[in-house]
């Protein structure tokens, strides 16, 4: 199966997903560690972020401690709009 351009996904309704976890690390619990996460993903239910975060859960010795995320739609109905003509500059 072919993945999709971003182009396709951005007209799909993906944007970019930037999440900052933090997570224990596990030999010193006691001490906390970031990892920036980024992907296309469709908002509200973020897909790939919980699938991504499932991987973490079942495979990654690293415990969570918490998920603070932003959303960008990349292309929103007001900055797209179909254009039809041609200007010629000499």
């Amino acid at each position: 199966m072919q993945r999709a351009s971003e182009m396709e996904l951005m007209l799909q309704g993906y944007g970019m997903t930037t999440a900052q976890i933090l997570y224990r690390m596990p030999d010193h619990p006691g001490l906390l560690q970031t990892f920036i996460w980024q992907h296309y993903d469709l908002a509200p239910k973020f897909p790939e972020l919980v699938r991504f975060l499932d991987f973490w859960r079942e495979k990654l010795d690293g415990p969570l401690h918490s998920v603070s995320y932003t959303h960008k739609r990349l292309i929103s109905p007001n900055e797209w709009r179909n254009v039809s003509g041609e200007l010629v500059v000499h």
